[in-house]
């Protein structure tokens, strides 16, 4: 059962895109650097929702390789624009806002050989033509379709903080399986780990990654790049939790809609506000997902049994968890009977000691018995100061 019938797309609203991509374009016209479209609107792949839009600043390999071309590339645009934004990264490449549109300038070298890549990003081009190559009008739409489903469940996205899906891992599942339905079909059994290449040879293919790329359960081997895992930011949980929506699949239309958390609707749970530090989206967004699993950890430590958890990341951030009370009081174990001198110093350490299955113990009253009580204590703490701007009980 297809649902290509969900991809609608708004032609008025791309008409005015391709126009403000056109204008743009022209505003970069230089003799040196040929600048080109990329990324999934060159491919289209682009979901309407999406105004992100990525032009390639295509260098000379002959004349730039020796050269610092993300510099060379901010010194044009900055001949040309008022504001931009510089993005760190391996190489850095550059954010402009226009017309409502976020453009991202990526400086790649023209290369003709893999072997004369100097960055993982000399490659982009090469994965534009790949997938213009090997897609028509029907799957384009099937990846769109795939995006949707894989956005609508949290797996959209390879960013540290995400580590689900990338656009290009997309697309290449699309290209690989033919279609969302068959694709899905395929995915209810995949095993513990699924290896998916474009070649004849599987174990030639594999042969060029180092063990490194093999540790994600799926590995996509890239057809533009024989030794990369194009899936290699895939979480081994969202792996699973791919496999578990494709089994649940029945075609219900309700598998393509986000499901959104109202916090209201979060009956008994703990949920913290937190105005994270600035900084790059992936960066910041990593370390709250670190900060998450330090907190439900801290939790854990202090005996809470976490039913549920989660967060948002937004405009504002918010973590909530769910568990029970605890009991006021609280048995704190000791050493085994026949450890004499470790049973000497725990009975020295507390005041009333008991024993019970050949071990000692003590019962000892507990200051916090909910998440709530634990919350305040917790958010007091340095090392969570030093994480966020600011953080507070809901």
């Amino acid at each position: 059962m297809s649902h290509l019938d969900i991809i609608k797309e708004n032609k008025k609203e791309r008409i005015k895109l391709a126009s403000d991509v056109k204008k743009f374009l022209k505003k970069l016209k230089n003799d040196d650097i040929n600048f080109f479209v990329g990324g999934s609107y060159a491919k289209n792949t682009f979901l309407d929702s999406n105004l992100d839009v990525d032009i390639f600043a295509k260098f000379d390999y002959n004349q730039y390789r020796f050269k610092d071309i993300s510099k060379e590339l901010k010194k044009f645009l900055k001949s040309r624009f008022k504001k931009i934004e510089v993005v760190h990264g391996s190489r850095d490449y550059y954010h402009i806002q226009e017309n409502g549109i976020s453009f991202e300038i990526v400086p790649v070298l023209n290369i003709k050989r893999n072997d004369q890549a100097q960055n993982i990003m000399d490659f982009s081009p090469l994965h534009v033509k790949f997938v213009k190559r090997k897609t028509n009008k029907k799957s384009q739409k099937e990846i769109k379709l795939l995006k949707v489903f894989l956005r609508a469940n949290g797996l959209y996205g390879a960013e540290s903080y995400i580590r689900g899906f990338s656009g290009y891992v997309s697309e290449l599942l699309i290209i690989y399986y033919k279609s969302f339905e068959k694709l899905v079909k395929n995915v209810k059994v995949w095993g513990n780990e699924e290896i998916i290449h474009f070649g004849r040879n599987k174990e030639k293919a594999l042969s060029n990654l180092s063990k490194s790329k093999k540790v994600s359960p799926l590995v996509v081997i890239d057809p533009v790049q024989s030794d990369r895992n194009a899936a290699a930011a895939l979480s081994k949980k969202n792996y699973e939790k791919f496999i578990s929506l494709c089994k649940a699949y029945n075609g219900n239309k309700s598998f393509f809609v986000e499901k959104k958390v109202l916090l209201d609707k979060l009956k008994g749970y703990t949920i913290l506000e937190i105005t994270p530090l600035n900084g790059k989206k992936d960066i910041v967004g990593a370390k709250l997902l670190s900060l998450l699993e330090r907190i439900k950890k801290e939790f854990e430590n202090y005996d809470f049994k976490i039913e549920d958890y989660g967060w948002k990341f937004e405009d504002k951030v918010y973590f909530w968890f769910k568990a029970g009370k605890l009991n006021k009081k609280k048995i704190h174990l000791g050493p085994k009977l026949k450890d004499k001198k470790n049973v000497a110093a725990f009975k020295k350490k507390w005041k009333e000691v008991k024993s019970s299955k050949g071990r000692v113990y003590t019962v000892l009253n507990r200051k916090y018995l909910s998440l709530d009580e634990y919350s305040k204590y917790l958010i007091k703490k340095d090392w969570m100061k030093e994480k966020v701007k600011s953080i507070k009980l809901v």
